[in-house]
């Protein structure tokens, strides 16, 4: 079965990668690639930005990107988001996704 392609798109300051939030998780991790869309399950509930704060911070360390460099940049209150990541091209960040989740 071929593999899923992941929505990342490169911008003038990095890169577009398109997620999927599953808050209230048991623990936080990346679940698979859904729909062009990086599946990440938070613990944190979905009220007042504490699910995107998690997952954006999760995301960061577990890319080994920079905090500092990941942020919601549409889909704030949707389960459907796209992240910004400043400095980082597409294609490293499919490669930090597939390595992640062991590909």
């Amino acid at each position: 079965m071929p593999e899923p392609e992941l929505q990342c798109d490169g911008t003038d300051e990095g890169s577009r990668l398109a997620v999927r939030v599953l808050p209230r998780g048991s623990r936080d991790e990346l679940v698979g690639v859904r729909d062009g869309r990086l599946c990440v399950r938070t613990t944190a509930p979905p009220v007042e930005g504490a699910a995107n704060a998690r997952v954006v911070a999760f995301v960061a360390k577990t890319l080994g990107f920079r905090r500092s460099s990941v942020r919601v940049d549409s889909g704030e209150r949707s389960r459907e988001k796209m992240l910004a990541i400043a400095g980082v091209g597409p294609e490293e960040v499919i490669a930090a996704v597939r390595a992640a989740l062991g590909r």
